[in-house]
């Protein structure tokens, strides 16, 4: 049980944990709308998986680090994705709540974690709508250049980024990238006004997406040729010293000593692969969005484990599928911008598939922005309500039934990142926090079935504890690839410390938890979701 009297003192009031009851007893009493059903869930995860990841940073890693090699990198962090998933299912199925890994950690490992899983996944949420926008924009730029309008080259990108013609010279440089903050806006103003029909079109551009991967997968197939698979494996860039030959065995270890001591982000070889695979990670990040609408599901129990792993299945066979096509129609060092489908189609030489697949991805794209800038603004919704954030956050609009503050602030602050930074440094950072957010989600899994064996659990994670220890240690190999990089590593670090600070000011102070007091779930009034009601 929780903690919760207003004598609790000392440092031990961080570690407040509100108890499992208490959480279920917050989503029975809540006053969100249960509409899903699982193909809503299943069709929820596909329309935020199929977006950024293969549309545009497949092209980057494969350009950078793996090479065709990133056919094997999907297969390496479709895996990860696999034991975490499971991981989600046993934990949404028990507490089906609406702030997803945020609300788990409260009920295990107290709220200073708690805390620092909304840090996180701020990054996950947040910073991946800013980099689904800079992908949106691209695809926008080359949809428009196939129609004769051209926006000025350096109001494309973040200042100082290159900005390349097709033949892949540098015409300008950066100043802002507007596309996506105008991309930003649009979704920020869907989600406060509401639309109650949105859920019919949030399943149709879904199928959109769907059709033009696969059609992507169908017709770019017969214009493939096989020399550019070859090697699929490149080798490492520099390469080892002459006379010290590595076989497989040795080339892996390498791989995995270089993660470990922060040498990793090799380019090519195995190296790069991995690190590959902790690039491409962002594009799996769909799923866990299934579990930020736990309380609005019809019958969690069932609904959420087949919505978390019907969604990565379908994904992961077309994401190999696409990553085999994409690099085996154009030579991967080509793919090194925000649009590298678009590459491809324009390079088959179809004029038509080309503003099929530009209109699909753009319209895709949309939908993914939309369903992760709804996720931040729910968790946000969450905190506020639990003290931890103002309570302003979680005011709900009279008249459209959405928490428009808050998603005015997220719209706001997604905009800045999208128009201000670079597609790289989006989705490394995005990365981080995905990573580190799902380790604990493993390891909350653990830590539940040690401390609470008589939980009810419609769904229970298969050879447990094989799966949550191995998806804790890949999701940390891969976080610690990315933390190679000093800036992405000095930003995260000085993120997570200003976050902490940010705590003990406020949140510990304001804590209702830490207070004594109770979330009744009806203190923000009725809410409207406006892409996910039936």
């Amino acid at each position: 049980m929780a903690n919760v009297g207003p004598a609790s003192r000392g440092i031990g009031r961080i570690f407040l944990r509100k108890s499992v009851g208490q959480i279920q007893s917050e989503h029975e009493h809540g006053e969100l709308k249960r509409t899903l059903g699982p193909l809503n869930l299943i069709l929820l995860g596909i329309g935020c998986i199929i977006g950024t990841g293969i549309f545009v940073l497949t092209g980057r890693a494969a350009a950078q680090f793996a090479g065709p090699g990133i056919m094997i990198s999907f297969v390496i962090t479709g895996l990860l994705c696999a034991f975490v998933a499971l991981c989600y299912a046993e934990l949404a199925s028990a507490l089906p709540v609406s702030g997803s890994a945020y609300s788990y950690t409260y009920a295990s490992m107290g709220e200073i974690v708690a805390w620092i899983m909304g840090l996180l996944l701020l990054l996950e949420y947040g910073l991946a709508g800013s980099t689904v926008a800079v992908g949106w924009s691209g695809y926008l730029t080359s949809l428009l250049q196939d129609l004769h309008i051209h926006i000025p080259p350096m109001l494309t990108a973040a200042p100082g980024v290159a900005v390349t013609d097709a033949a892949g010279h540098v015409i300008a440089h950066g100043i802002a990238n507007l596309p996506a903050i105008f991309a930003i806006g649009a979704v920020t103003a869907l989600l406060v006004v509401g639309i109650s029909e949105s859920a019919l079109v949030n399943n149709i551009v879904v199928v959109i997406k769907l059709t033009v991967v696969i059609a992507f997968i169908l017709i770019g197939s017969r214009y493939v040729h096989p020399a550019n698979w070859s090697p699929l494996i490149p080798a490492q860039i520099p390469a080892p010293p002459p006379g010290t030959p590595m076989d497989m065995g040795h080339q892996i270890g390498r791989a995995l000593w270089d993660v470990l001591t922060g040498a990793s982000g090799s380019r090519y070889g195995v190296g790069g692969v991995i690190h590959a695979a902790a690039v491409i990670f962002f594009a799996y990040l769909g799923f866990e969005a299934v579990s930020t609408a736990g309380a609005e599901s019809r019958n969690p129990a069932r609904d959420m484990p087949i919505g978390i792993l019907g969604a990565l299945v379908i994904c992961t066979v077309l994401y190999i599928a696409t990553s085999a096509v994409l690099v085996g129609i154009v030579p991967y060092a080509s793919l090194d911008n925000p649009a590298p489908i678009a590459t491809a189609v324009n390079q088959i030489g179809l004029p038509w598939f080309g503003l099929f697949v530009k209109i699909g991805a753009i319209a895709g794209l949309s939908s993914v922005m939309l369903v992760l800038l709804y996720g931040q603004t729910r968790i946000f919704y969450t905190m506020s309500r639990d003290g931890l954030l103002p309570s302003s956050l979680a005011t709900v609009h009279k008249q459209f039934k959405t928490p428009w503050i808050n998603t005015l602030i997220v719209g706001a602050v997604a905009a800045g990142f999208s128009g201000f930074m670079s597609l790289d440094a989006l989705s490394d950072l995005s990365n981080v926090g995905s990573l580190a957010a799902f380790a604990i989600v493993c390891i909350t899994v653990i830590y539940l079935r040690v401390t609470h064996p008589d939980l009810v659990r419609p769904f229970r994670t298969p050879l447990f504890p094989i799966v949550p220890i191995l998806g804790a240690l890949m999701c940390l190999v891969l976080l610690m690839s990315l933390m190679a990089g000093a800036a992405t590593r000095n930003f995260f670090l000085i993120y997570l410390a200003g976050g902490i600070v940010l705590y003990f000011v406020y949140g510990l102070r304001s804590s209702k938890l830490g207070r004594g007091e109770t979330v009744t779930g009806h203190e923000a009034g009725p809410m409207e979701l406006p892409h996910l009601e039936d």
